[in-house]
This record gives structure tokens, C-alpha cells and sequence, in this order.
């Protein structure tokens, strides 16, 4: 199973001017904020930038990723790369942040049980496969660019997620510690928990999805689906 089963349309190409690139408005995911207001030219070589890294990717992995090879490969100079996102460790986050804008999107808008009209423990039960099979499919790139541990849980994507999850169980168990239990809840979908079980355990991944409904059940006190 594939996180693109969960979501609401194919992948959206990295956005341009004529694209604007902000979340939507109930939760604020990214880390540069004055992405709208660049101008043309500067919006056009980040795209560049980030469709180039894209590539980089798929075709020699997250290792593949270097300032270098990504302004050679985009055909600009290197000192745009810099000034566009500081460091390798910038450009990797803006590629995850695109990718936590469709997820966001698709949670938040999209088609249930992912999106709105699904109860929400549905909801919920649909939100960790979705994140689950998102971070198998960029494992590299996400423990590549995961924040440093003092910044891991003050992240806007990983505020955005908590915000969700926290949600959706006053829905379901309002009478309990909510927002600490969506830190348990999310603390499964750990990149590096992830990579350690499937990469070093050697566990399927339709075990870890199993563990996310039975672990959903317990901690909301509800059966789990037949």
C-alpha cells in the first residue's frame, strides 16, 4: 500500500508564482514564511531548485544531495542555492514541506476517511496509515532532514500533525489527556522508529499498520473494526 492511496489527487508540482504556495488556513505548516512573496524570477529558481532535488533523489538517493549537484543539475550557480535555502539541511526540509502541504491538504480537505465527512476515529485510523506509508516511502529524506531534538516537537509540520490528532480524540475521548496522548499516538509514526523496525527489525509494513489500529483502539477504548 502506497500513501498516494490516501490521497485526495496526484502529487502537485512544486509552485510558482501563479501557484501560491500557502497551507491552508486552519493550520500553518512551513518554515519560510515569506515564501508568497517572492518575486517571479526567485519563485521560478525555487521551483527549479526543488524539482532538481526531486530528481536527485529518485535517482541516487538522499546521499545524491548535495548544493553542488543540485545548482548543476538546476543549471544555476551555486551561491543561488545557498541564498535560496541556506544549507543542505534547508533544502531537504522545503522538499518535506511540500510534501506535508498535500498530506495537510488531503487531512484536512481531502476525501474521507482521510478528510472530513469519516467519524473521527475513522479519521484517525486513516491519518496514521496515511503518515505511516508517507514516511516509508521518504525515509532517507525525512531522518535526513529531521530538525535537531531541542526543535523536533516545536517543528510547524509536527505542530500541524499534533493539532490534528489532538482534535480528533477530544472527539472521541474528551474526557482524557488529549494532547499528551497524541504525542503517544504520533511518537509511533517516528521516522527513526519506522526505519529502525522495517530497515534493521525487517518487520512488513502491514504489520506497523495493524499495531497503528490496534494501538488506536486501546488508547481510545474502542473496539477495534471488524
Amino acid at each position: 500500500m502506497l500513501y498516494a492511496v490516501f490521497m485526495s489527487s496526484a502529487p502537485q508540482p512544486f509552485p510558482t508564482p501563479q501557484e501560491p504556495s500557502g497551507a491552508p488556513p486552519l493550520l500553518e505548516l512551513g518554515t519560510a514564511p515569506e515564501e508568497p512573496c517572492l518575486r517571479a524570477d526567485a519563485a521560478r529558481n525555487r521551483a527549479r531548485l526543488l524539482e532538481a532535488a526531486a530528481r536527485l533523489i529518485a535517482e541516487h538517493g538522499v546521499a545524491g544531495v548535495t548544493m553542488e549537484a543540485v545548482a548543476s543539475a538546476a543549471k544555476v550557480g551555486k551561491g543561488t542555492v545557498f541564498r535560496r535555502f541556506g544549507d543542505r539541511t534547508g533544502l531537504l526540509t522545503a522538499l518535506l514541506d511540500h510534501s506535508g502541504r498535500q498530506l495537510q491538504a488531503d487531512f484536512l480537505g481531502g476525501p474521507p476517511p482521510l478528510g472530513p465527512g469519516a467519524p473521527p476515529l475513522e479519521r484517525l485510523r486513516a491519518f496514521g496509515i496515511a503518515v505511516l506509508y508517507r514516511s516509508a516511502e521518504q525515509l532517507e529524506l525525512q531522518l535526513a532532514a529531521q530538525p535537531e531534538a531541542c526543535r523536533r516537537f516545536s517543528h510547524p509540520a509536527t505542530q500541524a500533525l499534533r493539532t490534528h490528532v489532538t482534535m480528533l480524540l477530544r472527539q472521541i475521548v474528551p474526557d482524557a489527556d488529549c494532547e499528551l496522548l497524541a504525542q503517544t499516538l504520533l511518537a509511533s509514526l517516528d521516522p527513526a522508529l519506522i526505519h529502525h523496525l522495517t530497515r534493521q527489525c525487517g518487520m512488513p509494513m502491514a504489520r506497523l499498520e495493524s499495531a497503528w489500529v490496534d494501538l488506536v483502539a486501546r488508547v481510545t477504548r474502542t473496539p477495534p473494526p471488524a
